[in-house]
């Protein structure tokens, strides 16, 4: 089995992201139409992976090196199977609850016991967070939220910003009420390289970026509080508010619930390495390649890039992010992969995911 560079400088014991922060919508509208095919998906903490299922393919193969990210996939696909759509949420966080703990045997129920066991394991914690508020990202989070934020701006303006309102309405309000002094002091100690490593992401996932952090979150929160409205976005609502709102993730919708449901059977799972699954041989039409290649060297990443395009059916797109560390086809490959530009642009505008800086649809040529 072939190993991945980020598998011998990161954890992966633990959560990381107990919930997707890759925004679902614009990852279904990229890779196309993919009815009868067979995809591939980073898993995370799958609610992406089951967001392809609503393209009607045959079926989504999953991979993970982590063990953690992989009992969140599960524990989704047993709330899929028992509870209702209400109840999924209140799982989850999305919504209120007092009934967490019963809501998660009821989820575990018919899992392996090693994934029932990791979950009895965090049961106080998504008692009180939910299922999705337990990963370290979600911790870093809560941090900013609860005992930094309120020093920073009242309720009232926290409040004001999921107020739709037309966009230069907008503008104005994160210039004359929201970017502050105390706000921008906030974003660059929070935010800074430093801080993220220690309690947002590993230190190892950084070795390959450039620049400031905080200034390219500054940055992104602007496309996210003017360029699009805040009032439909989940991920900033959980980041402020600590809940979704009613701006729910694509995949905890309810006009989803139900197909995915019925196709719980499609998702295969695999644990390891992207590389792992390139190298079997098998034929994909589609990959959900998360923001994988930010953790890479250029030197591995057009390696593992041309041992993806080995794994692609011709006309098979790659869809994948890069928040810090810029990624495209490599100029070797370029004469094998059409860019699609068009596309991109279309759904960079609208991507709720506001803190990566390019968003990337690639074609297979034929």
């Amino acid at each position: 089995m072939q190993n991945s560079e980020i598998e011998t400088k990161a954890a992966f014991d633990h959560i990381r992201y107990a919930q997707l922060w890759e925004d679902a919508d614009v990852l279904t509208q990229g890779l196309g139409d993919c009815a009868g095919g067979t995809l591939v998906s980073i898993c995370s903490a799958g609610d992406n992976a089951l967001a392809m299922l609503v393209l009607d393919p045959k079926k989504v193969i999953v991979v993970d090196l982590s063990p953690a990210q992989i009992a969140c996939l599960q524990l989704r696909i047993g709330a899929f199977r028992t509870l209702t759509h209400p109840e999924f949420l209140e799982l989850m966080g999305a919504r209120p609850s007092r009934r967490r703990r019963e809501l998660l045997l009821k989820a575990l129920a018919g899992l392996d016991g090693d994934t029932q066991q990791f979950w009895q394991g965090l049961s106080e914690e998504v008692a009180q967070y939910g299922a999705g508020g337990v990963g370290k990202f979600e911790r870093y989070f809560r941090i900013f939220r609860t005992r930094l934020l309120p020093f920073v701006h009242s309720r009232k303006t926290i409040d004001a910003i999921f107020v739709s309102r037309p966009k230069p309405e907008r503008q104005v309000f994160l210039d004359t009420r929201f970017n502050t002094w105390r706000w921008r002091l906030l974003l660059s100690t929070f935010f800074s390289r430093f801080v993220m490593g220690r309690m947002g992401r590993d230190k190892a996932f950084f070795d390959h970026v450039d620049g400031s952090p905080a200034q390219h979150v500054a940055r992104r929160i602007r496309h996210a509080a003017v360029t699009c409205d805040p009032a439909m976005n989940p991920y900033l609502h959980w980041i402020m508010k600590g809940d979704h709102g009613e701006a729910l993730p694509m995949t905890w919708r309810a006009e989803h619930f139900e197909v995915i449901r019925s196709r719980l059977d499609r998702i295969e799972i695999r644990p390891g390495s992207l590389e792992a699954f390139v190298s079997t041989g098998e034929k994909a039409d589609g990959f959900n390649l998360s923001d994988i290649f930010e953790y890479m060297s250029p030197e591995v990443f057009r390696d593992v890039y041309g041992q993806i395009l080995n794994a692609s059916a011709p006309g098979a797109r790659l869809v994948y992010w890069n928040m810090m560390a810029p990624r495209r086809v490599p100029e070797d490959f370029r004469n094998r992969v059409e860019t699609l530009s068009e596309v991109e642009t279309e759904l960079k505008a609208i991507d709720k995911a506001f803190f990566y800086s390019d968003f990337v649809v690639e074609q297979v040529r034929a």
